[in-house]
């Protein structure tokens, strides 16, 4: 089952089903967050809940999306309770893209550091049992109010070097009362970042996450796909600029999904009850690593079997 949250043609805040090219509206409840507390308090999972809640009122999905109705599939009611987090050389093809941007020029022969950490996943990334992995790398990105909705422009800051996209797969989460943290599915992700900056040095990659990303439109409840094949895209004036194919799941990654997600909720501040967490689990594939420079009314498209309707936002450029 797929959800989207959106603003229906009266106005009004909705959580609905997808259903091919309409969408099936939930009665009760006017979000995502709202439908796993009653599900939490029903003791049965968000796809029964919302099968129990469908209202049986419809519209159609293309309406809502061209009048850029659509929202994000899980946000907080405070964005200062929801965390943008990340981790980073967790997929097979990753560690090329990121060793391109930090060769060390005094010794060809020598590992990068980003090499050392992509090698310790390879050798050691999948959690087993209660037996934790090798840590990945991980990042902070912002809170609440860094979050873009679907078909909303990402905003690149006039300090900004650049602005490029990074085609992820996104784990939503909910801490529940007793500070356990409650998966509630899978979203496509743009996790925006300042690639140039990260290229000057490798310790500047926490300056270069601190941007704007999107998710969504639609929240795959359940399970992830072992194996996902999707497409990044950048179109310009119009036309295509340039895509690439990205593999994901755990089948592609150096890490396993169970891994990434003991190194990032074993802190307690990251188990607070009720707050959301948005964490993006990496990328293999980027358009800087192909030379391509980005610039002010391009447009970012992602999309992945299984995922639905493509995550699209432009570029857009502040000057000051």
């Amino acid at each position: 089952m797929r959800l989207i949250q959106c603003i229906d043609t009266t106005g009004v805040r909705k959580v609905g089903i997808v259903e091919k090219d309409t969408v099936q509206f939930l009665r009760d409840v006017s979000s995502t967050y709202q439908l796993f507390q009653k599900a939490l308090g029903n003791h049965i999972s968000m796809e029964e809940q919302a099968k129990q809640l469908a209202s049986g009122q419809y519209q159609s999905y293309e309406n809502i999306a061209s009048q850029g109705k659509i929202l994000v599939p899980l946000d907080h009611p405070d964005p200062y309770h929801a965390w943008l987090t990340g981790t980073g050389l967790t997929h097979l093809g990753s560690a090329a893209s990121r060793d391109s941007m930090h060769q060390k020029l005094q010794n060809k022969q020598e590992l990068t550091d980003s090499m050392k950490m992509f090698q310790m996943g390879l050798e050691n990334g999948k959690m087993r049992g209660n037996t934790p992995a090798s840590q990945p790398e991980w990042f902070y990105k912002g809170n609440g109010l860094g979050v873009v909705h679907p078909d909303q422009p990402l905003l690149s800051p006039a300090f900004a070097l650049d602005g490029g996209e990074e085609p992820e797969i996104v784990g939503l989460y909910i801490i529940d009362a007793d500070g356990n943290p409650r998966r509630l599915g899978f979203a496509l992700g743009n996790e925006f970042s300042d690639h140039r900056m990260e290229r000057i040095n490798y310790l500047y990659l926490a300056h270069s996450k601190l941007r704007p990303c999107s998710f969504g439109p639609e929240l795959l409840l359940g399970e992830l796909p072992g194996h996902i094949t999707g497409m990044s895209r950048i179109y310009r004036n119009g036309g295509l600029l340039w895509e690439k194919e990205f593999l994901t799941g755990e089948e592609n990654m150096s890490h396993n999904l169970a891994n990434l997600e003991h190194h990032h909720f074993k802190y307690e501040m990251f188990r607070q009850p009720g707050d959301v967490h948005v964490h993006f689990f990496g990328t293999s594939v980027l358009s800087f690593a192909n030379g391509i420079t980005t610039q002010d009314g391009d447009i970012f498209e992602i999309e992945a079997e299984g995922f639905g309707r493509p995550l699209r936002n432009k570029l857009q450029v502040r000057t000051s």
